[in-house]
């Protein structure tokens, strides 16, 4: 069976991960300061925080920013449930709006969803592919909507406006505008769960570019505070000579990364844009090219050179012209039994019992319905062998031809 997306576990990350065991380093220590400083570095970020999820880093900067009962998050209707998850963790409301054809948030529905309650909106950057950022900052920054906005907490008064905090669980090494991303947005926060591209088998980054009059490295230090109980020092300061004594200064998170983690990051990172991305990116124009022959295929953006926008090739989310949702499952039946696993990203979280229970609505987001009745993603991995790419196409070509020949009643 070829698996959808296996993490890449080699000696290189078996050695460094045995190192960390052997240093008495296991908690947050050295190697996580290493790493978030190496982030930076790739990104080009002002200051980057590493905690234990993607999830947590969410969570963190909707509370560090104030948000709270009474507010309201604009997140798509086409992602993840920790996008949302986390607005009602707040207490806030998520204000779901529908998405354009490259599955990422569609900024004119934005507009219309902005009132005086809305404190951020939260873009997601779908199977890698940036979203339209210059739109989103067009709209916070607009006269019209600075006037709306109502600020409740020292944060809010100090940006004036409403923050964009991208979502790019799945975009680390994406350029939007020759511009990675982590510099995109005001904050942006990654995921390095098992099936990304860059993992350290759960764990996430924050990655601080907050505008002026905004101290970055300061909110980095309150934000090490606030992620770990609200102690104003971690681990690795009390270890010092002398330095043991501590003050909690807020009820924090429990959050922190560890550097048994950091360790498989910090080898992930060296080689990820001269072996992980040249492999994904192959991957992925070998499926471009191979299903371009067939008039069924709708295929996903993976670049524009004339903007400088690239994905990172997280994803290769293939949508089959004029199926229905249950067609679709049927191809995906076919492909299991021969041996290929494929997925679904994402099943609408408004379709979700959890969402429909709070009155949310899957037919109100036409556009993100019609992108999930008839996408299935592709196997895309760093161990993916070429024999293996064109037994994955193969099998879901013939999937498709035999369901649009044959289409079960």
């Amino acid at each position: 069976m070829i698996p959808f997306s296996p993490p890449r576990i080699d000696q290189e990350i078996i050695d460094e991960v045995v190192d960390t065991l052997k240093s008495g380093w296991i908690t947050t220590g050295p190697k996580t300061k290493k790493f978030e400083l190496e982030l930076s570095g790739y990104c080009g970020n002002a200051a980057t925080l590493c905690l234990n999820s993607a999830t947590a880093g969410l969570e963190l900067i909707l509370r560090w920013f104030g948000v709270k009962d009474g507010d309201e998050v604009i997140v798509p209707a086409y992602t993840y449930s920790a996008t949302a998850n986390v607005v009602l963790h707040c207490g806030a409301k998520p204000v779901f709006v529908d998405v354009l054809d490259d599955f990422t948030m569609d900024p004119a529905k934005v507009t219309l969803a902005i009132n005086s309650n809305t404190k951020v909106i939260m873009p997601v950057d779908i199977g890698g592919w940036p979203c339209d950022y210059d739109s989103l900052f067009r709209i916070v920054k607009a006269a019209d909507f600075r006037s709306l906005f109502r600020p409740s907490s020292k944060e809010q008064t100090r940006l004036g406006r409403i923050l964009v905090l991208s979502d790019a669980a799945h975009s680390l090494g994406a350029h939007y505008h020759n511009r990675k991303a982590g510099t995109l947005a005001d904050i942006s926060v990654f995921s390095f769960h098992a099936v990304k591209n860059l993992t350290t088998a759960e764990g996430g980054a924050v990655a601080l570019n907050l505008p002026l009059p905004f101290d970055n490295p300061e909110v980095y230090k309150f934000l090490c505070i606030l992620s770990l109980h609200g102690q104003n020092k971690d681990a690795l300061s009390k270890m010092q000579a002398g330095n043991w004594k501590y003050d909690i200064l807020m009820p924090g998170y429990k959050m922190n990364m560890t550097d048994l983690l950091a360790s498989i990051g910090r080898v992930e990172l060296r080689r990820y844009e001269s072996e992980i991305l040249p492999k994904r990116m192959k991957i992925c124009k070998y499926y471009q090219e191979y299903f371009s022959r067939y008039p069924w295929a709708i295929l996903p953006l993976q670049e524009d050179g004339a903007k400088g926008i690239r994905s990172s090739y997280h994803l290769f989310p293939l949508r089959i012209r004029g199926i229905s949702e249950s067609r679709r499952d049927r191809i995906m039946e076919r492909v299991f039994r021969a041996g290929v696993s494929v997925n679904v990203h994402f099943i609408p979280l408004t379709a979700m019992t959890c969402y429909r229970e709070l009155g949310y609505r899957a037919e109100d987001y036409p556009k993100t319905l019609e992108l999930y009745r008839n996408e299935i993603s592709l196997p895309v991995y760093f161990d993916l062998s070429e024999e293996n790419m064109k037994m994955v196409a193969d099998t879901v070509a013939s999937a498709v031809l035999d369901e649009i020949k044959n289409p079960e009643i």
